[in-house]
């Protein structure tokens, strides 16, 4: 439900804000305030994915965890679509998620937010086996010892001998 809302919200406030600014500054400054915007978000699209691309590898390499620059990377792709769908309001949305802090801030808001309705289950027993000592031949058991003057007879087992 919210995303019907928001694909029958956002064109409304587009078409807003071009009436709004045609009126104001006319109809081709208003066309090349688009077409610039566009033109400004895909060099800053390229130049910003092409930062958390390497910050990716080079997490990669080092060992650490991939996903801050998952993220970035994906709120930089967001903010790129946004920048080259026509409007000043994905502009202004698409602008404000290229820039770090703002990124930052929606990055620790989103993981406060998913942290406190998630509920982790772990069902792999991975965890029970790595806390036992390893495998050294060794078989625990419980055993009875018996003497041999005792008045047992033998099974038919395999184990024991026959008298």
């Amino acid at each position: 439900m919210p995303l019907l809302i928001l694909f029958i919200a956002i064109p409304i406030i587009e078409i807003g804000l071009f009436i709004q600014v045609g009126g104001w500054l006319g109809l081709w400054p208003t066309l090349a305030i688009v077409i610039l915007t566009a033109i400004i978000g895909t060099y800053l699209l390229r130049l910003q994915g092409m930062a958390a691309l390497a910050r990716l590898q080079n997490n990669l390499k080092t060992g650490q965890s991939p996903m801050d620059p998952i993220v970035n990377g994906a709120m930089i792709l967001v903010a790129g679509v946004l920048l080259l769908t026509p409007g000043f309001f994905t502009d202004t949305v698409g602008l404000i998620l290229l820039t770090p802090p703002m990124r930052a801030m929606l990055i620790r808001w989103g993981a406060a937010r998913f942290v406190n309705k998630s509920t982790v289950i772990f069902t792999n027993s991975s965890a029970a086996r790595s806390r036992q000592s390893p495998d050294n031949g060794t078989v625990e058991g419980d055993f009875v010892v018996l003497d041999d003057d005792e008045t047992q007879q033998p099974g038919n087992s395999g184990w024991t001998k026959p008298d």
